[in-house]
């Protein structure tokens, strides 16, 4: 998703922040028991804390006692799939200086030897210098030691033709794709619906969500093939998610809204006050606190 990740004094702002929005204040704009809580979910892991897609943002949503976490993930020239956002890694890495003469340093322009290279954690912070961008492989295996659950997103697919069946592969081999992951910790999802039919026809068991906000003349359409509709949060109205839950995806379950990226407690108390059943944010302990999670 686009929403970037908030700087890490911002972060330390946000964190006084929340420290000073107790969750009982935050619960009492709501009628008790008016809304289920919704899930909070770290996106591209606890990324206001640590540097976004990387194995320490996992760990530092793991701290926090954040039980999903989103990530993004695209493939590199040779065909290995890492975990990074922007299609270059000019952002978040120091391509720039490792490799200067291979502007505009394209992600599918790299193999993953060379990408292995690069530090994703110095332009964060002094203290996760050295941090990688790391692999499906490498972040699947972290994500299950610490007992968590990942909404993954493929990012711009139309870069990468075939990369359902790359990311399938891999869910494969690293066994998330056995019965307990399926049903309870894995959600593909995408901006491309095209890209989220793949999935749904590759693998129909799988849960899925499509991010963007239909219109809700449009919802029944998306419904024959995902699970979830995932939209921005300053696109979102309770009128829009009862649209939404009042149809059922393709598993025949209330479809779901999963929102983002929300980084404060009174926009976390808004939308769960609109009915979400999650939320996507880069401080999820604040909306963890102020939602009652």
């Amino acid at each position: 998703m686009y929403a970037r990740t908030v700087p890490a004094a911002a972060a330390a702002l946000l964190s006084a922040t929340a420290l000073l929005l107790p969750g009982s204040a935050a619960q009492a704009a709501a009628p008790a028991g008016q809304h289920d809580a919704p899930a909070v979910i770290a996106h591209r892991g606890a990324s206001a804390y640590a540097p976004e897609n990387t194995l320490a943002a996992v760990d530092a949503a793991d701290r926090m006692g954040i039980d999903w976490v989103e990530n993004d993930v695209q493939r590199t020239r040779d065909g290995e799939l890492v975990v990074v956002h922007d299609d270059s890694l000019a952002r978040t890495t120091d391509v720039e200086q490792v490799f200067p003469g291979r502007s505009p340093w394209k992600v599918k322009d790299f193999t993953a030897a060379e990408i292995a290279k690069l530090d994703a954690g110095s332009w964060f912070g002094h203290a996760y210098a050295g941090a990688r961008v790391p692999t499906l492989k490498q972040y699947l295996n972290r994500v299950d030691r610490n007992h968590q659950k990942l909404l993954l997103e493929i990012k711009v697919p139309a870069l990468y033709p075939g990369i359902e069946r790359d990311a399938l592969r891999v869910l494969r081999q690293e066994g998330w794709l056995s019965r307990h992951h399926v049903r309870h910790s894995l959600v593909i999802q995408s901006f491309g619906a095209d890209s989220v039919k793949e999935v749904h026809r590759q693998r129909p068991d799988l849960t899925t969500g499509f991010l963007g906000t239909p219109a809700v003349a449009e919802l029944p359409a998306y419904a024959e093939f995902t699970d979830q509709i995932n939209p921005t949060h300053t696109s979102l109205t309770a009128d829009y998610v009862d649209a939404v839950h009042r149809l059922k995806g393709v598993h025949g379950k209330k479809l779901r809204v999963n929102t983002w990226t929300v980084n404060d407690a009174a926009g976390a108390v808004r939308v769960r006050d609109f009915g979400v059943d999650g939320i996507i944010s880069n401080t999820p302990d604040v909306v963890q606190e102020a939602v009652g999670s």
